[in-house]
């Protein structure tokens, strides 16, 4: 079914194939045919896997794989009941957002500067538009060429189930990203008419994709050419990292969560609740610094 239906990767099949395997072992092992396996025996298999130290996201990857498989079972009519309905899977811990050191900021933006061509103005704009504003990468290469305007400090930007926000721009983000504009005039062949460049369009940052603007996948590699320009890991940089950078070093320097979470356009407080860590971080630090008790306190 996952092949001829789904067209499941080879991977993803073999994935399966290794989940079911191991829980068949384990069902067999307590004498029940793994396809008449019922509530206890899921419960207890998912217990071994917390006995084995097994995270909790792949404890959660089997459980789905069990979902998948027994509900194919009830689809198919070979068993008339569903056993993992009831059976709750681990919540992995939230991880900590990755982000790269202001001085690493710094050393990107310096290396994009140095792309040949029309690549390093684009490429500094949108390190400079990515971290002075928190933007994800679909709002940034989808931004107008009329939303940086001279006289407004802020832009309307549409994010996340087409919700709109204003996101702050600074004037150093604003004047790469001009200068971006001119680069890419610059090269633009003449029209034959006029003789004067050809417009660009109504993108901040155009391609060639049907939609009109840089696709999510150029905006990466650009970002990785960038990186590689630096002396920096590529793997460490993309667009994704640039926002977490943008909350960390925020929350670094004293901004509070709500101010975050609206910045970011979370519609949940919970969502930016992950970077409490951050902030836990930097008052441990606080603490051991400027406590009498601590050690190395003054």
């Amino acid at each position: 079914m996952l092949s001829a239906e789904r067209g499941a990767a080879a991977n993803t099949l073999a994935a399966y194939r290794a989940d079911l395997e191991e829980f068949f072992a384990f069902a067999i092992g307590q004498g029940v045919a793994p396809g008449a396996a019922g509530p206890e025996v899921l419960s207890a298999y998912m217990a071994r896997l917390s006995d084995l130290g097994r995270s909790a996201r792949t404890a959660a990857r089997r459980l789905s794989a069990l979902k998948q498989f027994f509900r194919f079972l009830v689809r198919e009519g070979l068993r008339t009941d569903d056993p993992t309905i009831l059976q709750a899977g681990p919540k992995p811990a939230p991880s900590l957002p990755k982000a790269i050191a202001e001085t690493e900021v710094e050393a990107l933006i310096a290396g994009a500067a140095k792309l040949p061509g029309h690549r390093g103005p684009l490429a500094v704009a949108a390190l400079e538009l990515l971290y002075c504003s928190g933007l994800r990468a679909s709002e940034l290469v989808a931004l107008p060429a009329a939303a940086l305007r001279e006289d407004e400090p802020l832009v309307a930007v549409r994010g996340k189930g087409g919700k709109e926000r204003l996101v702050p721009i600074s004037r150093r983000a604003r004047e790469a990203a001009l200068a971006a504009r001119e680069a890419l005039a610059a090269r633009g062949k003449p029209e034959a008419t006029t003789g004067r460049p050809r417009p660009l369009g109504r993108w901040l940052f155009p391609g060639r994709a049907a939609s009109g603007h840089m696709t999510r996948q150029a905006l990466g590699l650009l970002l990785k050419d960038a990186a590689l320009a630096a002396g920096l890991d590529p793997d460490k940089v993309s667009p994704h990292v640039l926002r977490h950078s943008f909350a960390s070093h925020l929350l670094g320097h004293g901004a509070d969560l709500r101010t975050l979470q609206v910045l970011l356009g979370h519609a949940d407080i919970a969502t930016t609740q992950i970077y409490t860590k951050v902030l836990e971080e930097r008052l441990r630090a606080l603490v051991e610094a400027h406590h009498p008790l601590a050690e190395g306190g003054g």
